[in-house]
């Protein structure tokens, strides 16, 4: 299951890379290149949804099947810190998939936000041509 999580995170990273140069401000030049190859990756990128909720089932099975301690001694120190350890690595896949969701939301607004202000700006230029 780790190749999953690399691939989300990579998939993460790369929208938080795009995400960056939309927004950085003095890249007008390169803008207009990168909002189309931006507008080009969303649609192949939305596959990290259905991808986020696969693997956050993954994490609800893993917790709802995990051995449990119910006395004092019934576990092995090893087997306590196994089930820790799972529990935190858990907590972060949860976090990756969050992160990965927010930035994928966050590209697709902030891309068409910079798209409405190009058609604005276009139509702008338009209206002080024509007076």
């Amino acid at each position: 299951m780790a190749l999953e999580w690399v691939v989300l995170g990579y998939a993460a990273g790369a929208e938080a890379i795009m995400l960056l140069f939309l927004t950085l401000p003095g890249l007008d030049g390169l803008r207009r290149g990168l909002v189309s190859v931006v507008r080009g990756a969303l649609k192949p990128m939305l596959s990290v949804v259905p991808f986020c909720l696969f693997l956050l089932m993954d994490i609800y099975w893993k917790y709802e099947t995990r051995p449990t301690c119910n006395e004092e001694h019934a576990c092995t120190p090893s087997e306590h810190l196994r089930h820790q350890k799972s529990i935190m690595k858990s907590q972060r896949n949860a976090l990756l998939i969050a992160a990965a969701l927010l930035l994928y939301w966050l590209l697709f607004t902030v891309t068409s936000l910079v798209v409405k202000i190009e058609q604005l700006n276009q139509r702008l230029n338009k209206l002080k041509r024509d007076d």
